[in-house]
């Protein structure tokens, strides 16, 4: 089976991008053999429409997957419609997540978990990271309107109007994946400290 994984480099031991539409590379492995291509993302520099895109390149390449950081709302769409699996909320190499798909370790989403537009420059979610584009510290938070009690995730515009169990998996989901990135993020603070 081939999956799509974002990736800032060109091989497997390559960190994820946390930017689906706007990654630099894309790597599609064949989960059989862990033979794999790397695809420069000619949807990078895109003004708009980079996730329909890249979720359209990604599906041509036979992907029944994705793994990425963030994938917006567009993409999601595109790539449900496509029928690819869309696994959010992840960081560390390439190798590394794949070995966590296979080992069924990972969750797929049906939900974005981030607004549109997110990794345009001057948009939302650039300027938030430390770290030179390694996936830690985006920042993502919460805020609470004061005028009601309406929770809002990031990128989550105060005109998107949840119900509250919709708002309860959304932090809840948020929440698991921050988890998830924090494990990561330690498992290889850990193996750089033994080398």
């Amino acid at each position: 089976m081939k999956i799509a994984v974002s990736s800032n480099g060109s091989d497997l031991d390559s960190q994820i991008d946390p930017r689906f539409g706007r990654c630099a590379y894309f790597i599609i492995v064949e989960t059989d053999d862990m033979s794999f291509e790397a695809f420069d993302n000619e949807s990078i520099a895109l003004g708009g429409g980079a996730g329909i895109q890249s979720a359209q390149f990604v599906a041509s390449k036979g992907a029944k997957a994705i793994i990425t950081g963030n994938c917006g709302p567009n993409a999601v769409q595109t790539l449900s419609v496509s029928k690819i699996e869309v696994f959010v909320g992840h960081s560390g190499t390439v190798r590394e997540v794949i070995e966590k798909y296979m080992k069924g370790n990972i969750k797929s989403t049906s939900t974005p978990n981030v607004a549109d537009h997110y990794g345009m420059e001057g948009g939302a979610g650039m300027g938030r990271g430390m770290s030179r584009g390694l996936g830690m510290g985006r920042g993502e938070g919460m805020r609470r309107e004061m005028d009601d009690s309406t929770w809002h995730g990031p990128g989550q515009s105060e005109s998107t109007q949840l119900s509250k169990d919709e708002q309860l998996k959304q932090l809840k989901d948020q929440a698991n994946n921050l988890q998830k990135q924090i494990k990561d993020i330690e498992s290889s603070i850990n193996a750089l400290e033994k080398k």
